[in-house]
């Protein structure tokens, strides 16, 4: 992997969107968030890391699970302001215990006004 490029758009608060892909079955596990920092630190360790918007602070994915992510590939869009980071998951992706965060279809939600 190459490490952080200059052309990358972090938004005015630092951070850029990360979706997760299974690299088997091109399945969207969840969207996170990365600044600089933890997009430097899943380069380094080959695993997710991503920054916490609740807790204000870097999130290495399955420290407390044991359901790491390991980095195949990380892809920047077009705009340079959206990441697709492709994993080998070592166990589901939701903190439900859901192999993917989506698993609900939007019928299934009560909209809220």
């Amino acid at each position: 992997m190459s490490q952080v490029s200059e052309t990358i758009h972090f938004d005015e608060r630092g951070l850029i969107t990360a979706v997760v892909q299974d690299a088997d079955s091109h399945q969207v596990l969840m969207v996170g968030w990365m600044n600089a920092e933890s997009l430097r630190l899943t380069q380094e360790r080959g695993e997710a890391v991503f920054w916490s918007r609740s807790r204000e602070e870097l999130w290495h994915k399955g420290a407390t699970s044991g359901n790491v992510m390991q980095v195949v590939e990380i892809r920047v869009d077009c705009d340079a302001d959206t990441l697709l980071v492709r994993v080998k998951p070592a166990g589901p992706a939701c903190h439900t215990g859901a192999t993917s965060c989506f698993f609900r279809r939007i019928e299934e939600l009560t909209a809220e006004v």
